[in-house]
């Protein structure tokens, strides 16, 4: 007969697979600087080969993504400026979704539309423009007609800015939103629209996988800075994998109860207990910028109570 375990006991948590290139981007620290011996010792813990690691660094150098002075565990990378800006979470979009949890960014009924026409010859920006779009939370409603629930104009603006088909734009935005025989239900067209059950379950996957680990950051445990590290960049990238195809639809769009809600309060509580934690003052980006989103989500839970 097995031996129960101690009530203090958290179970295993369930493994989470962590991109090389993912890991490195998250041991960025302020400074801009990568320490190898920590990454080494982090991807160790994750499972990875040392080889495995040098192979991404030296990808990541070719790149023009960093550079690298020293050898082995003792070496550094540093990130250039475009890589640390582009690898920055988007905090405008996590601290929205944590505004739409507490209840207060309620839906005003509006629909964002984005039309473009950029000819053939721009074909990779037309692309990039495309995959912006969607990334953005559109949706396609036909060729070069994108909706969303959220008011996107200035990201939409500043992307095509930069790609250069700022004049190729059309934006507008209506209440009065048909598609062929969908209903004109908002709830109807954000279900036909939007893929909301696989988006669902990306959300019970996260909180899944969140739950034992903030059982071990908020129990009695001793845990290692590594053992720390590995559990940051772990929620970074499942918390990646749930909210980068999610749209941030309204509440007033989506099925009660929404489990995003619950897999972002999780994650949120577990960069509390992880900034509660760590207080090495060369830590990565990664803890500040979560750890913020974390404090400001616990107030506007209050605010929204």
């Amino acid at each position: 007969m097995p031996t129960p375990a101690p009530a203090d006991h958290v179970a295993p948590a369930e493994h989470i697979e962590v991109p090389t290139r993912l890991l490195v981007h998250a041991l960025i620290r302020e400074d801009g600087t990568v320490d190898a011996g920590e990454l080494y010792a982090v991807a160790d813990v994750l499972g990875m080969s040392d080889q495995q690691v040098r192979l991404c660094i030296k990808r990541l150098v070719a790149e023009g993504r960093f550079s690298h002075e020293g050898r082995g565990r003792k070496a550094r990378l540093h990130a250039t400026e475009d890589t640390v800006r582009a690898l920055a979470p988007n905090a405008d979009f996590l601290r929205h979704a944590f505004r739409q949890d507490a209840g207060l960014a309620p839906w005003d009924g509006s629909w964002h539309l984005v039309a473009f026409a950029v000819p053939e010859a721009d074909r990779a920006a037309r692309d990039t423009l495309r995959d912006t779009l969607v990334r953005l939370g559109g949706a396609p409603l036909q060729g070069g007609l994108y909706v969303c629930a959220n008011a996107w104009e200035p990201y939409v603006e500043d992307a095509a800015r930069r790609l250069g088909v700022l004049d190729a734009l059309t934006l507008l935005t209506t209440t009065d939103l048909r598609r062929g025989t969908t209903p004109r239900d908002p709830v109807e067209l954000a279900r036909a629209l939007w893929p909301q059950q696989e988006i669902a379950d990306r959300y019970h996957r996260l909180a899944r996988l969140t739950r034992p680990r903030l059982a071990r950051l908020t129990g009695p445990a001793d845990l290692t800075p590594a053992e720390l590290l590995t559990t940051a960049v772990e929620l970074a990238a499942e918390l990646s994998r749930a909210t980068e195809p999610d749209p941030l639809l309204p509440p007033e769009l989506l099925p009660t109860p929404w489990p995003g809600t619950e897999a972002r309060s999780l994650v949120a509580r577990c960069w509390a207990a992880l900034d509660a934690r760590e207080h090495d003052a060369a830590r990565p980006v990664l803890f500040r910028q979560y750890a913020t989103l974390a404090r400001e989500a616990a107030e506007q839970t209050k605010k929204g109570k």
